[in-house]
């Protein structure tokens, strides 16, 4: 058999496993604040900067405007965001965040600290976390090229 073809062998089994495992540690956590996952990361994106583009938004998370569109949808019908037509372009829609939306920030503060927790192991502490961010964030740049 072609090592190439060993499951142990493969990167991309290990890289979504661990995001799959780190999901699942996640859910408890924001299951008790009314959010998915995916609900935190737009959550997140908003409260650094309000009132932002669906394209924005999109493009800040790697993914495609038809898949925040409706994550964006229940969003608003859950109270989280409001979404309103552009000033100076009716065809952008911006995204804002309600009182609730606010208020929720709070309530996630935390989430990071607790997840810090759940993560640190023998090799993943304070120290060489920056590290492992910084190769992440070298292998999202390159294959978001491709």
């Amino acid at each position: 058999m072609d090592p190439a073809l060993k499951l142990e062998n493969q990167l991309c089994f290990r890289l979504y496993t661990a995001s799959r495992l780190i999901t699942q540690a996640y859910h408890p956590l924001l299951s008790g604040i009314g959010l998915t996952y995916p609900q935190y990361l737009v959550m997140m994106v908003l409260w650094e900067n309000d009132g932002q583009k669906v394209n924005d938004i999109a493009k800040r998370l790697y993914l495609e405007t038809n898949t925040v569109t409706p994550l964006l949808k229940r969003m608003e019908a859950e109270g989280f965001v409001k979404r309103s037509r552009g000033a100076e372009d009716g065809r952008q829609v911006i995204v804002s965040l309600t009182p609730k939306g606010r208020k929720l920030e709070q309530e996630a503060g935390c989430v990071p600290y607790k997840m810090g927790g759940a993560v640190a192991c023998r090799s993943i502490t304070q120290e060489t976390a920056p590290g492992l961010f910084a190769t992440l964030d070298d292998l999202i740049g390159h294959l978001s090229k491709i």
